[in-house]
């Protein structure tokens, strides 16, 4: 596992890696690795909670945070305009997006006396008087050629939007299900890409020697994927796991919850509410017949567990004495403050995990067509603040739930949170 320095979100949460690295079953190489990883992450927590903060600032304030627009490298598209194994459709919308940023950077270079060479500008920032932007959203996956310094990312091109499979497997599963998880985003609730504008997905492949995690990087504004090792792998072709990342992008252009907390630990269940409906989509699984389970195809074989997370039954995911045994509870009684983990945003995220659960089981059909649905509209709503609680969250899910299926969803919702120990208001 390679040391990291930015504020990312892990597959692996920081408690598992603590297990690892204490327990005397691993070899001495193995937990060391584990340290190494737990160093790094205590070293992005906070950079992590400023980005939140930034994010959540009011409008004009010191340090608040400048709309992110849709972003597009100008040289990607020109790979794809250029790329004669691109499909005609994607190649000739790669070719009307590549003018566009050149009538902008020619715009932008008169406003501020700029003429001559255009190389050190790599990259456009879409504003809001540019109505003809992209229309497409791009997606390209990189080898970063078993190298752990983020500064070298994304790394060498290996398959671009419209491109055919290439001999790389683990770039064409990033690369497919990255679109797995645009597609769900898009057809269930008509939201564009990671932003809603569009943006462009990026995957890199093959991060590090025998990196077991993989991340969504807010820095830089991609997926990044090891390729496992002792106990950790295929992270590639976990689609929950993809959805899962993809979804604290998401976030950011929703609700930004303060990643430290209950609210940070709603930052972590709001992913894995959209990676399991994600996975349970591909799969066709309604409710009641899935699994729920988060990273299920991430453990090596004969590791004791079945995944990272149960969201089912918080707790049970895997009891393995190289790992220790699952340590999220599955109601608010057993929740205490800690310093751990950014306030236990990895284990307490588990008890409204369990609420969604309920909640989804007790609609029947497929959990996004009504829990998904309140949750979604949840993080639209514009009530959820910064520094939430389960019981705030709690609160507005069941007004979402009122306001789209009527009183009786409002008493289910209600009674999901309330069977996990998060009481409040009656209904």
């Amino acid at each position: 596992m390679a040391t990291r320095n930015h504020h990312v979100c892990y597959v692996v949460p920081p408690y598992l890696l603590s297990a690892i690295a204490d327990s005397s079953h691993n070899e001495d190489h193995v937990r060391e690795s584990a340290r190494n990883a737990l160093t790094s992450h205590k070293s992005y927590v906070g950079k992590r909670e400023k980005r939140f903060a930034a994010l959540t600032a009011p409008r004009g304030s010191k340090g608040a945070a400048a709309a992110r627009k849709s972003i597009v490298p100008d040289h990607m598209l020109q790979h794809i305009a250029d790329c004669e194994d691109v499909d005609d459709e994607t190649r000739a919308c790669a070719k009307r997006d590549l003018e566009h940023i050149k009538k902008v950077h020619a715009k932008y270079q008169e406003a501020q006396g700029i003429s001559g060479d255009t190389s050190a500008q790599k990259t456009l920032t879409a504003t809001d008087d540019s109505s003809d932007a992209t229309e497409k959203t791009y997606r390209a996956v990189y080898d970063s050629n078993h190298d752990s310094n983020e500064a070298h990312l994304p790394g060498k091109v290996i398959r671009v939007e419209g491109q055919k499979a290439s001999s790389d497997e683990a770039a064409n599963e990033a690369y497919d299900n990255a679109g797995l998880v645009l597609s769900f985003y898009k057809d269930i609730f008509n939201w564009n890409s990671i932003d809603n504008k569009n943006m462009n997905v990026i995957s890199s492949v093959h991060f590090g020697v025998n990196y077991e995690n993989a991340f969504w990087d807010p820095e830089a504004a991609q997926m990044v994927y090891g390729d496992g090792n002792t106990f950790l792998t295929n992270f590639t072709g976990c689609i929950d796991v993809i959805g899962h990342e993809l979804t604290h992008a998401v976030t950011e252009h929703t609700s930004p919850l303060d990643y430290t907390g209950q609210s940070g630990a709603l930052n972590e269940h709001v992913s894995d509410v959209f990676g399991i409906m994600i996975k349970q989509r591909v799969e066709n699984e309604t409710a009641d017949k899935a699994d729920w389970l988060i990273g299920e195809y991430c453990l090596m074989p004969g590791v004791k567990g079945v995944a990272l997370r149960s969201m089912k039954a918080p707790g049970t995911a895997y009891d393995d004495p190289r790992f220790g045994k699952d340590p999220q509870p599955d109601n608010f009684k057993d929740y205490k403050v800690t310093t751990d983990d950014n306030g236990g945003v990895h284990m307490y995220s588990g008890i409204p995990n369990k609420a969604f659960y309920n909640a989804a089981v007790a609609f029947g059909g497929y959990s996004w067509e009504k829990a998904g649905k309140v949750w979604w509209e949840t993080m639209r709503s514009g009530q959820v603040p910064a520094k939430c609680t389960f019981a705030q969250f709690a609160d507005v899910t069941v007004d979402k739930a009122e306001e789209l299926f009527g009183d009786d969803a409002a008493t289910i919702v209600r009674k999901a949170w309330t069977d996990v120990g998060v009481v409040r208001k009656s209904h």
